[in-house]
C-alpha cells in the first residue's frame, strides 16, 4: 500500500504546449469548441466526441458517466440516452448539468456547465435514423440503469425484441428514449502550461451576452 502511494503521489505530467491567449480565442464559445474539436480529431484521438457527463439527484448526490456527445451548435451540446436512466431522472429533477471533454494527450479540457431541456422528437427521430440497427435494438431490450437479474436475462430482452422487428425495414425510435440538450451558462477552455500555471479562458453568459474571463489556474 505504501509502495501504491508513492508511486501515486509521484505521477506528474509536464505540460509543454504553446500559450492560449485571448487574442488566440474565437468570437463565440462554440466556434472556439468546433476549432479545438477539429484539432482533437486531426490528432486522432480515440473518440474526441467523448465527454464525461455530471449531474446530481434531487437531494444533491452527484454522478458522472461518459457519453458521446452527438452535435453542438450556438445553443448548446446535445446527448442521447434512455429517459428512464438515472441521468435523465436526475436531469428531470434538477435541470443543470456539467460536462467535460478530457482531450488528455492534447493537455486540453473544455468544461461546460448550464441547464438542460429536451430535444425535439424530429432532432431525435433524425439522429435515430443514422444509427446501427444494433444499436437501436439495444435501446428497445435495455432498461438502462435498473437492476436486472442477470446478463443472461438482458440476451433474452434483446433476442425478443429481435424476434419483435424481425420484419420491420426500420426499427423506430422508442418511446422511452430521446436527446438532451445542455444550453451552457459558462464554457471554459483549458490548456496546461508549464509550472502548472495553466491557461484558463472562460466565456461565461450575461443577461443578453457573453463575456470572456481568464481564470487563476
Amino acid at each position: 500500500m505504501s509502495q501504491a502511494k508513492a508511486t501515486l503521489s509521484g505521477m506528474r505530467v509536464s505540460y509543454d504546449a504553446e500559450p492560449f491567449s485571448e487574442e488566440l480565442l474565437a468570437e463565440t464559445w462554440h466556434e472556439q469548441l468546433q476549432e479545438w474539436f477539429d484539432e482533437a480529431v486531426r490528432a486522432e484521438l480515440a473518440e474526441p466526441n467523448a465527454m464525461v457527463l455530471a449531474t446530481a439527484d434531487a437531494t444533491g448526490m452527484p454522478s458522472s458517466r461518459t457519453v458521446l456527445c452527438k452535435g453542438f451548435d450556438e445553443r448548446g451540446l446535445v446527448f442521447f440516452t434512455n429517459y428512464t436512466s438515472s441521468k435523465s431522472h436526475d436531469l428531470s429533477a434538477t435541470r443543470v448539468a456539467a460536462a467535460t471533454f478530457p482531450w488528455l494527450s492534447m493537455q486540453r479540457q473544455v468544461n461546460v456547465r448550464g441547464t438542460v431541456e429536451k430535444v425535439k422528437e424530429e432532432e431525435t427521430a433524425e439522429y435515430w435514423a443514422h444509427r446501427p440497427r444494433g444499436s437501436q435494438l439495444g435501446a428497445w431490450a435495455s432498461p438502462q440503469s435498473s437492476v436486472v437479474p442477470s446478463k443472461d436475462s438482458l440476451e433474452a430482452s434483446l433476442a425478443g425484441i429481435e424476434r419483435r422487428f424481425s420484419d420491420a425495414e426500420r426499427v423506430p425510435v422508442p418511446p422511452h428514449w430521446g436527446g438532451w440538450r445542455i444550453r451552457p451558462e459558462h464554457v471554459e477552455f483549458w490548456q496546461g502550461r508549464p509550472d502548472r500555471l495553466h491557461d484558463r479562458l472562460r466565456f461565461r453568459r450575461t443577461d443578453d451576452s457573453w463575456k470572456v474571463e481568464r481564470l487563476a489556474p
